[in-house]
Parts: C-alpha cells; sequence; structure tokens
C-alpha cells in the first residue's frame, strides 16, 4: 500500500529527441507543501502535467494518493485540485455561474455544493466579483478564480502552477496565506519562480533543472549549514587568498576584485568555526584593511543559483 501522497519513480517524458524530464525520482507525504523549483524549461510543468494526467509519460511510474496515473487517471483527477500556469476559463461566464459549473462536474455533493462555492468565494477573495463576468476580470481576479475552481472538491492534493502570477503583493501575501492554511489537511505541490514566496511558506523544497531533480530536501537544512565568512579587504589582491588559505579552520577562499583597490572574499569555514575576531586581527596586523566583515548564511536563493549554476552543494 502507498502511503505517499504522492510518489515518482524514474519518470521521463521525451518530445521527439528533447528529454523534458529524465527519470526523476520523488515523494511527497500527506499534508506536506513542498516548492517546486526550477528555471523556465526545466520541466517543473511538465511534470505536473503527468502528474495530473493532461500528460502521458514516456516511461516510468508517477502516482496520486495510490492510483497510477496511467491506468487510474479518473481516481487520480478525483484527488487532485490543479491550478495551471495560464487559467483555461470560460470568459462569457460569471464567476458564480462557473464554480457552480465546476463543482457540478467534478461532483460536489449537491447537499453541500452552496456551502462549498461560498466557502471558495471567500477563502480565494473573489466575493466581490461574484457576478461579473469572467472574460472582464483582470489576470489577478482570473487567477483567483482558478484557485477557487482547485479547492472547489475540497481535493486531497493540491498541485499549483505559479498560483501568485499577475497579483499585486497584497494579493500575493493573501494566497500565500491561503495556501500555507491548507497545509496538513492537504497536500500541496508548488511551482513559482518567486523564491521568496517558498521560504515564506514551505517547509521542503525540490529544485528541477534540465530535467533531473537536483536538489531535495527541508529548508531547515540551509540553516544547519556552516555560514560564510564575507569580507572586503584593502591589500594586495596576489598576497590575500593565499595567505587567508594556509590559516587554521579556513577550508575554501574564493576572491573577487571591487572598486578602489578592495578585495571581496569569501571564506568557507570548518564546521564549528566563527573566524571573525581571529581572522580580523590577523588581517590588521598584516597592515591590511578591512571594510567589511560578517556571516553570511545560505538562503534558498543562494542555494537555487549554485544549484543551476551547476555549482557544488
Amino acid at each position: 500500500m502507498n502511503d505517499q501522497a504522492i510518489r515518482v519513480d524514474n519518470l521521463c517524458k521525451r518530445y521527439g529527441p528533447v528529454v523534458a524530464v529524465d527519470r526523476i525520482n520523488f515523494q511527497v507525504a500527506p499534508g506536506e507543501l513542498v516548492g517546486f523549483l526550477g528555471p523556465n524549461g526545466a520541466g517543473k510543468s511538465t511534470s505536473m502535467r503527468v502528474l495530473t494526467t493532461f500528460l502521458p509519460a514516456t516511461s516510468g511510474v508517477a502516482s496520486v494518493c495510490g492510483f497510477d496515473v496511467m491506468n487510474d487517471s479518473m481516481k487520480v483527477r478525483e484527488c487532485i485540485g490543479y491550478l495551471p500556469e495560464s487559467v483555461p476559463l470560460y470568459p462569457e461566464m460569471r464567476v458564480e455561474e462557473y464554480l457552480v459549473y465546476r463543482a457540478k462536474l467534478k461532483q460536489v455533493d449537491r447537499s453541500i455544493r452552496k456551502a462549498r462555492v461560498e466557502n471558495c468565494l471567500e477563502k480565494c477573495r473573489v466575493k466581490e466579483v461574484r457576478r461579473r463576468l469572467l472574460g472582464t476580470l483582470s489576470k489577478g481576479y482570473r487567477q483567483r478564480v482558478g484557485l477557487a475552481d482547485a479547492l472547489i472538491a475540497d481535493p486531497k492534493v493540491l498541485i499549483l502552477d505559479e498560483p501568485t502570477s499577475g497579483l499585486d503583493p497584497i494579493q500575493i501575501r493573501q494566497t500565500l496565506e491561503t495556501i500555507k492554511e491548507l497545509a496538513g489537511t492537504h497536500t500541496v505541490l508548488l511551482s513559482t519562480h518567486i523564491l521568496s514566496e517558498v521560504e515564506a511558506i514551505c517547509d521542503r523544497v525540490i529544485i528541477i533543472n534540465r530535467g533531473t531533480i537536483r536538489w531535495d530536501g527541508k529548508l531547515s537544512k540551509l540553516g544547519e549549514q556552516v555560514p560564510l565568512l564575507v569580507m572586503e579587504v584593502r591589500g594586495p589582491a596576489e598576497q590575500i587568498p593565499l595567505w587567508l588559505e594556509g590559516q587554521p579552520g579556513v577550508k575554501k577562499v574564493v576572491t573577487k576584485p571591487m572598486e578602489d583597490g578592495l578585495l571581496s572574499v569569501e571564506i568557507e569555514q570548518e564546521r564549528g568555526q566563527d573566524l571573525r575576531e581571529s581572522l580580523g586581527k590577523k588581517v590588521i596586523e598584516k597592515g591590511w584593511s578591512i571594510r567589511r566583515l560578517d556571516l553570511r548564511r545560505r538562503n534558498l536563493e543562494g542555494l537555487y543559483t549554485d544549484v543551476v549554476l551547476n555549482r557544488e552543494t
């Protein structure tokens, strides 16, 4: 029995000679809120479309709530709410009319249908436009109607592709709060390019690049990593990195020239070390001056950049 809400094993999707998704593996437990990240063309949307049964996989296996996306596609659709990047709406329908229609299509029981529509109108903050034609709405409102549609049948799993696209800052914050409230009772796989959104609400991140999973882990792991020691030093650029590399507790030194003869230095320290005081004192004793000296803890943006640019992680 599969106890994972989402399970992907060796999933591959090809378009002729182009490999969009290349043998990826990951699992999402019930109630998890997972950020699914990657640059344009990395394979995010393709993976989501396979999971939502919109696209067939070339090879491999994927399941949602224990149902195979190929062999039990109708069962999978009963378990998921899907918000695609471009929300397909009927422009001639009114907001409330559309949600009632979608609730009927998704077989929401008649006895609770009206309550579900009201709940989604409220939760997605579209009550004020409930009588408006969909074709007259701004992109932000259309996006929120799409989210209401994804929630209308109270699905176990939500797959959201760029849910905050087109929203203003206040709407983004409100939408993220709504999504975060869903975690625990719902499983959420969230794709976005806005890394701060992921840091705000997600506990775990999967980064995909060029069709393969490059990183999968809890965001809390970033806080456990040894922070970099960052310095800006004025002195002989050719001597500083060599001298620093020879100091106790220093693992690696990366330098970059700056204006006015300054050198930017990033120092990877041994675990358990904080070399700010000792190195700062030694640098001054060498006759070099320091403009900056502090620690920089790794954040999601740094991790994402390293992964996408194929640096060591």
